[in-house]
């Protein structure tokens, strides 16, 4: 057995409440066919012209919405990754396209499952679904298509769902290994408090802070917190009022520092450690940045864009040299090896890549060559959960001489408390 299914009824509720879309199988009666998002045509300005091609879509945030400035490098890093696939020769006889099927759904849900309805025909698989709730939407979609989706997050429920190929530590696990570290090295040993946005990602994040709270017997406090660097003054008067010396943030980027900013200037001395997506270099020139400097930490689920490994020096070469350094393009780089995994698989089977044979191949991955970025166990995903899952989080101090504004304080390590979790089930219920 491989994943289990458990959000179906959640995946209901969400899209009921929305446009009542999902949860239905496809009218068009060829979303769902073998063919579809596969064309014996080359790809438009095709790098081999003498291959047929494989359609991608990516569902994001673009413009409006709280990781717009993660997003943006993180779609043009997973641009970068096919081109140079189809530099390689393609996949199976095909070159990829991501191109033509980029949607932006601005962190909205409804939006997210629109833009879906409008793609799920010409596509074979999704590169890239952004948002935890977002990707909830389309999931009964997904499945009825047989279509596969890379999520741009990391929420522990994926880990449970055959259609979802992510890469990394879960956001609970993260969080998990935040705690620990902090309790090893900054001295919290009294209370945390967990602060993120309402749903899925803070949820499935101060539940991992929960779990490691217990196994450290500190106090554990949960505060939730809206969207908006101008909506945080209520949050921060609770995090002083609990006096806490750790505080373990999920939230976007402009909301964390807006935190650690007017913690800072209300004389806070804990630490701060924030989930892998709240960190964005650009708050280095920001006026939060010396408090950052003081008191912040990231928990990510792999080095940031200057580590020296394979891959990420792939992802730097592909690029340019004039890219502005920013770990959207590391996080969108490194999600993407599961998915050329799991087409090369795919090529292999009888009957070539197709929707179904990529499904197929998805769930029985043993391993991933990350180039060096994850280990190759990573991306196993043959196998329960509780047994696969990757539980090793890399902590990261802020650095402004790193090329992404941190570097590492901690590699890869699994703290006591994600090593000894029953992973069974997610961290946060999502019914």
């Amino acid at each position: 057995m491989t994943k289990r299914t458990l959000l179906r009824v959640a995946a209901c509720a969400v899209t009921a409440s929305l446009v009542l879309t999902a949860c239905r199988g496809n009218d068009s009666g060829s979303g769902g066919e073998a063919g579809s998002g596969i064309t014996d045509e080359a790809c438009p300005n095709a790098v081999n012209a003498d291959n047929g091609c494989i359609y991608l879509g990516a569902i994001s945030d673009l413009t409006k919405g709280p990781f717009a400035p993660l997003a943006v490098p993180i779609t043009d890093a997973q641009k970068a990754f096919w081109e140079k696939v189809n530099e390689d020769g393609g996949v199976g006889g095909y070159d990829i396209s991501l191109e033509e099927n980029i949607a932006d759904a601005e962190y909205n849900p409804e939006i997210h499952n629109r833009k879906y309805q409008e793609m799920r025909d010409d596509i074979l698989a999704l590169a890239q679904t952004l948002g935890s709730s977002q990707t909830l939407a389309i999931l009964e979609d997904m499945k009825s298509d047989d279509v596969i989706g890379v999520p741009a997050s990391w929420n522990s429920a994926w880990e449970f769902e055959d259609q979802i190929l992510e890469s990394g530590a879960n956001y609970c696990f993260e969080a998990m290994n935040g705690v620990d570290w902090a309790v090893e090295n900054r001295g919290a040993t009294n209370k945390v408090v967990a602060v993120g946005y309402p749903g899925d990602y803070g949820g499935d994040a101060a539940a991992g802070v929960e779990v490691a709270a217990k196994a450290n017997e500190m106090e554990f406090v949960k505060v939730e917190t809206p969207n908006g660097a101008d909506n945080q003054t209520g949050a921060i008067q609770q995090i002083l009022g609990e006096q806490a010396d750790l505080v373990f943030v999920s939230t976007g980027p402009a909301e964390m520092a807006t935190i650690v900013g007017g913690l800072a200037q209300n004389g806070f001395k804990g630490t701060v450690v924030g989930s892998s997506p709240t960190w964005n270099p650009a708050l280095l020139g920001s006026a939060a940045a010396p408090a950052l400097q003081a008191l912040y930490f990231q928990a990510g689920p792999w080095g940031p864009f200057g580590t020296d490994t394979p891959g990420h020096q792939a992802m730097r070469d592909a690029l340019g040299p004039d890219v502005k350094p920013n770990d959207g393009y590391t996080s969108g780089w490194a999600w993407s090896y599961p998915l050329l995994a799991a087409l090369e698989a795919a090529a292999e089977m009888d009957g070539g890549i197709s929707r179904e044979n990529l499904v197929k191949a998805a769930g029985e991955l043993e391993e991933v060559d990350y180039e060096g970025m994850l280990p190759n166990e990573a991306g196993a995903s043959n196998g329960e959960p509780n047994e696969v899952a990757f539980r090793e989080s890399v902590i990261s101090r802020v650095d402004p001489s790193a090329p992404s504004g941190v570097s590492i304080e901690q590699d890869f390590t699994a703290g006591p408390t994600a090593s000894d979790y029953d992973f069974s089930e997610p961290c946060f219920s999502l019914q």
